[in-house]
Order: structure tokens, then C-alpha cells, then sequence
């Protein structure tokens, strides 16, 4: 079978495309695909392959597949697939290690309030102390501390496991939109969460899940970290009470909108002239390690495989 990459560059220059290759017949792969170019490249192609170029119904006419280099298929017109009988694969639990790793870093930047520090000495207040040390901002212990997850998959699991290694106990929510009664709502346990760390999906029921309704649930020290997507937070909301100190610590790998090429206030936020804040902001890069974007690869090759034996 024929298959193209089309957008090759969002997974990076030091990928190994050989599996996918030795999968097919002929692989063309392109760095990126506009709209204009897309008809074109679809062409006489079996296998369309992308992250996130938007796969619509007017290039459906005669693939045999769609396989997505990543967990979410919002970028395929999965109803339009369906009718025209086109299996779409997608792949899951590639970064597990990875974003759990990264979660976790986050979670200890924020308990040591590094960005705080990292601003201090970069305005020279260590060379101007008194003391061996600075202590301008109190930091906090892991140790005996409550993390609250949402999302009790692979990755929320993974991250527990880090989590418990410090001494820290975990509790999982009941999954949000559910009527289940064996874990705590979302708003009972934030109640008593010194962290809170979010790795669920967003959905109609996880939209803004943490907002001004129930902000106020959290205690002043609570540490806040979503590494699942933009928008499962009211990122308004929880700036605006970080900047009031009515939480300890934000960190987000993720915004609502990526790239953010318009701006967005945490961002604003992390300006040099601005209050410092126990704010991070990573740009949603926590499954990039070489080893997570390599197994998206040989992931895709095994789908492909399988379709290409169901063929055979």
C-alpha cells in the first residue's frame, strides 16, 4: 500500500521513520501539509498518516485507512470515516514515562518554588545576602502531603506511583459526568488536596472542571499542575487566584490554544516586570522524549501492519 506523512515535523528531526517504511510499499513524507497542498498529496495514496493535520471528508475518496500520530482524533471527521468504512487508528499510552516524569518535575519546581528562586539569583539578592542562603519564599515538603488526580488511566496511575516514592498519599476522583460512588466528587476531594494534578481528557464534563464555582474549595497552599490539555482548567480563574494567594503554585504544560500566537495571560504573566509568581509554564512539550516519540512511530507501523494483513 501507498501512505503519506504529512506532517512529519511535529514529531521531530531525530525520528526514525524505517518501521513505517518497511510496513508499506512506497512512504512519501512530507514536513507539513497546508489545506492548498493537501488534495494533492492524498493523491493515489491507501494510508493517510498525521498528528494534526485535519483529515476532512473531501480527502476520503479512496483511503483505506487514516492513522494519527497521537491519542486524540478530533482532527478526523470520524462520522464521514465511518460511513465510508475507513478504519482510523490512532495510539495511546506512548508517553507514559515521559509525561509522568514531567508532571512530577513540575509538581517539585512548585514545592521548591524554583521559579521564584531561579528569579531571585538571576537579579543578584544571593550575592547580596547576609546569609549562606536565601529563605524569602517557604517552600514545602512533599513528605505526608495529599495529591489529588484526575484521571485514573495509565498516565494518572504512573504518576501516582512517582508521587507515592516522595511520601506522598494519592487519591483519585470519580471520573467527572459519572454517578460513581467508590471514589470522592472532584469537588469533595480538592477540599483536602495539597496538589492537585490533572490527566484526564477534555470533554463536555471535564471543560473548566476547576473554576470560579469551585475555586474557593481549595486550600491557600494547594500546588495546581495540569499536564492534559488547555481548557480542563478555567486558566483564568486559577491565575487570578494565584496572583491573590489563594493558591500556593500553578504549573500547566498545556493551553487552550497551541501555539498560542495570540497570547494568553499566564504567559503575560511570566513577564520579568510582572508580580513573580509560582507560575511554570512548559509549552506542551512533557511527551517529547525521544523514547515516547519513537514508540508513537512503532506503534503506527504495528496498526498499519494490521490493517495491511486484514487486506491480505
Amino acid at each position: 500500500m501507498k501512505a503519506v506523512i504529512l506532517d512529519a515535523d511535529t514529531m521531530g528531526s531525530d525520528i526514525n521513520w524505517e518501521p513505517i517504511a518497511n510496513a508499506v510499499t512506497t512512504l512519501n513524507i512530507y514536513d507539513r501539509t497546508s489545506p492548498a497542498e493537501l488534495l494533492d498529496r492524498v493523491k493515489d495514496i491507501d494510508l493517510v498518516i498525521t498528528n494534526k493535520v485535519v483529515i476532512s471528508a473531501a480527502v476520503m475518496a479512496n483511503l483505506k485507512g487514516i492513522f494519527v500520530l497521537a491519542t486524540g482524533t478530533n482532527n478526523i471527521d470520524l462520522v464521514e470515516a465511518r460511513q465510508r468504512n475507513i478504519p482510523v487508528f490512532n495510539v495511546a499510552n506512548y508517553g507514559t514515562q515521559s509525561v509522568a516524569q514531567h508532571t512530577l518535575m513540575l509538581i517539585l519546581a512548585l514545592a521548591a518554588r524554583l521559579s521564584l528562586y531561579q528569579r531571585d539569583i538571576a537579579k543578584g539578592a544571593w550575592n547580596l545576602s547576609k546569609n549562606f542562603c536565601l529563605m524569602t519564599h517557604a517552600t514545602s515538603e512533599l513528605f505526608g502531603k495529599k495529591l489529588v488526580i484526575v484521571g485514573q488511566g495509565t498516565l494518572g496511575k504512573a504518576v501516582a506511583k512517582l508521587a507515592e516514592a516522595f511520601g506522598v498519599s494519592v487519591v483519585f476522583t470519580a471520573r467527572p459526568g459519572t454517578a460513581e460512588s467508590r471514589r470522592p466528587s472532584f469537588n469533595e476531594a480538592i477540599k483536602t488536596a495539597d496538589i492537585i494534578s490533572f490527566h484526564c481528557p477534555l470533554t463536555d464534563d471535564t471543560h473548566h472542571l476547576l473554576n470560579k464555582e469551585n475555586i474557593h474549595l481549595l486550600k491557600r497552599d494547594c500546588l495546581v499542575v495540569n499536564c492534559s490539555r488547555g481548557g480542563v482548567i478555567d486558566e483564568i480563574i486559577v491565575l487570578n487566584a494565584l496572583v491573590q494567594k489563594n493558591i500556593a503554585g500553578l504549573a500547566v504544560d498545556v493551553l487552550p490554544v497551541e501555539p498560542p500566537s495570540n497570547g494568553h495571560p499566564l504567559l503575560d504573566a511570566l513577564d520579568v516586570s510582572c508580580v513573580p509568581l509560582n507560575l511554570i509554564v512548559t509549552p506542551h512539550n512533557a511527551w517529547i522524549s525521544p523514547e515516547a516519540r519513537q514508540t508513537i512511530v512503532n506503534l503506527t507501523a504495528a496498526n498499519i501492519h494490521d490493517l495491511v494483513n486484514s487486506h491480505s
